[in-house]
Order: structure tokens, then sequence, then C-alpha cells
């Protein structure tokens, strides 16, 4: 018994060790996630770990005491800068977002020819429901409409009518490909907002990663979208080729050469194009700008930069900063940053779509 439980007691703290340590390669960003999203059930792992040893421990009584309370400290660090005004479901911590009734479309054809397609997760009653369109990240290279369905599936059963889009994927399509197919995708969501009982007069856009860079681009540039919201979304493609993170778990330099086709020096307009920091002015529409402090993939001082810009440009904008969150914090929706990240985006898309 004494060694099962400092087994346990130091794969704890080799788990909870992520919380703060950058994660150098993908396969570790992964356990950054689940460390600090899910740091409150670890937490009472650490702790009863410690009161199991102090009953059983024997010889290992102190070593694995010790270990357990050193894993308890670490899970402490994101629990105690939790906001106090945000709300915090330990039922959702367990059992992730509950999703509730929609109806849900798949695979619906967009284009035909590049053989795009979109999800549609239709309130399960009622009439002229706002949309939110929703573009999933992936560096660009991989990801499809179903991703992030129980988020879709969620805000759907509150009343906003969502369709997940697609695009094409680098390197074989190079930019502006992408944008493209979204804008392509939003004048079929106007299009086809009818069918769904939506109501195309009310029209946000949401993306993660490159999703976000996405929909902050066709956000930005379209008047007829009513908010924008950027989870941890690129902003200066060629300052983040300049100035890659360190450590870089992706290799943010060939990510963006797949996409854009080449270096910044190879082709500067490109950059600049694709960036949505070169298109900010007084009439881009409200945003909402969520980044992790720990994100080593899209550094939040991007978000921050754009915040700024935003500000002095005389647009509204609101960031937040989640201090322990890495990137793709919502992966584990009911995770703490999953929660509290939804619950500003709910907050949001009730002011820029309800009437």
């Amino acid at each position: 018994m004494s060694w099962l439980l400092v087994v346990v007691a130091t794969a704890l703290v080799l788990l909870t060790v992520w919380i703060v340590v950058p994660a150098p390669a993908i396969w570790a960003v992964a356990l950054s996630i689940a460390a600090s999203e899910l740091s409150p059930l670890f937490l009472a792992a650490a702790m009863a770990t410690a009161a199991l040893a102090w009953r059983f421990g024997g010889s290992m009584r102190v070593a694995t005491i010790s270990l357990s309370v050193l894993a308890a400290g670490l899970c402490l660090l994101p629990i105690v800068r939790y906001p106090r005004e945000a709300p915090l479901s330990l039922t959702r911590l367990v059992r992730g977002l509950e999703t509730g009734d929609a109806i849900v479309h798949r695979g619906l054809s967009v284009n035909a020819a590049s053989l795009l397609t979109a999800d549609v997760y239709q309130p399960s009653s009622g009439d002229r429901h706002p949309i939110l369109i929703q573009i999933y990240g992936g560096a660009w290279q991989r990801g499809s409409p179903g991703d992030d369905a129980s988020f879709a599936t969620y805000l759907a059963s509150r009343g906003y009518a969502v369709f997940a889009i697609d695009y094409r994927h680098a390197p074989a399509a190079k930019w502006p490909s992408q944008v493209d197919d979204v804008r392509a995708a939003i004048a079929w969501v106007r299009a086809h907002a009818a069918d769904y009982q939506a109501d195309a007069s009310r029209i946000a856009i949401i993306g993660r990663s490159a999703g976000a860079q996405l929909a902050m681009l066709a956000g930005f540039t379209d008047p007829a979208i009513k908010g924008v919201i950027s989870y941890y979304g690129p902003v200066n493609l060629e300052r983040g080729w300049r100035e890659p993170p360190r450590p870089d778990p992706i290799g943010s330099r060939p990510v963006l050469e797949a996409y854009l086709g080449g270096t910044p020096d190879q082709v500067p307009d490109r950059y600049i194009a694709a960036s949505p920091i070169q298109y900010v002015n007084a009439k881009v529409p409200p945003t909402l700008l969520i980044y992790g402090t720990r994100d080593h993939i899209v550094q939040s001082k991007y978000g921050r930069d754009l915040h700024a810009k935003l500000v002095a440009a005389g647009a509204v904008s609101e960031l937040v900063e989640i201090p322990w969150a890495d990137h793709a914090f919502d992966a584990i929706a009911g995770g703490l940053s999953g929660q509290l990240s939804l619950w500003h985006t709910e907050q949001f898309l009730q002011r820029v779509l309800q009437r």
C-alpha cells in the first residue's frame, strides 16, 4: 500500500508540473491543458493521497505526503486565480459541458466544386434565431466543421443557430484560398438562414486559433457581421514568424510558410494581407479576444496588441487573458478555462446579437 501511494503521488507531481513548465512539444501541450483545466480534480486526488499516506504510508509516509503537498500546491495556482465573479460548475468539471437539445444538420454542401460543407446546429424551437458562425482551428492544415460540436450544440440549445463552416487546407491550398472560402460560406449562411429559422441580420463569428485568424479577417471587413470572437487567434503573422515563441511546440515558421507560401521576405504582401491587425478601424464590429498567458503557440501579447489598437481606433474591444491557460484551453469544455471563456462568450453574444 505504501509503495502504491508513493507511485500515485509521484504521478500527480509529474502531471501537475505542466501547470508551470512550458510545453516543449505538442504532446506536452495536451498535458498542460489537462493539468491546468482539471486542477480541482487533481487537487482532490492529491489531498486524498496525502490523507491515505498519513494512515497507511508506513516508511514512505513522509515522501508520499511531501509529493502530494507539492502536487496540491501546483493545482492551487489556477484555482486561486479563477475570477470570483465568474460561475464555476463542479458538475461541468466532472461530466463536461451539458449540450441540451438541438437539431443538427451535418455535411450540408456549401461549395460543390471544392467539396466544402457546413454543419448547422439549429435550436429545437422558435424562429428568427441569431446566428453564430464557427470556424475550427488546426494550423490551417487540418480540422473539420464537426470540431467543437459540444460547444455548438450547447449554444444552439440556448437559442443561437450555429453554422460550423469549412475551408481548404494548407499546404495544398495557399492563402487567400482559406479566407475566400470563409467569405463564400458567410454568403451561403445568409442565403440559407431562413431554412434553419435563423435571422441573417444578426450574425456573429467565432474562431479558434487558425480559425480565429480567418474569423477576424472576415469579420473586420464585413459590415454585416455584428460581433467577432477570437479564441487564441494569430494577429500579426509577420511578427509571429520573426519572433517565434520559446519553446515553440508546433514549429511556427514552417506552419506559416505552408499557409502563406513562403517567408515574410519572399511573400511580404501575403503576411500583411493575412494579418487581422492590419484591418483595424473605428468601424470594426465589437470584438472579444480570449488568450491564455501560458500559450506558446499564439502568445497572448498579440491579443494585447490588437486590443490596444482597436481601442485606440475607437472600436469596441474586450480582452480576456487567462493566466493559467495554454493554447486550445477549451479542448476540455468543462475545464476552468472552458467555463470561463464560455461565460464571457455568452455575455458578449447577448450584447451584440440579442434584441
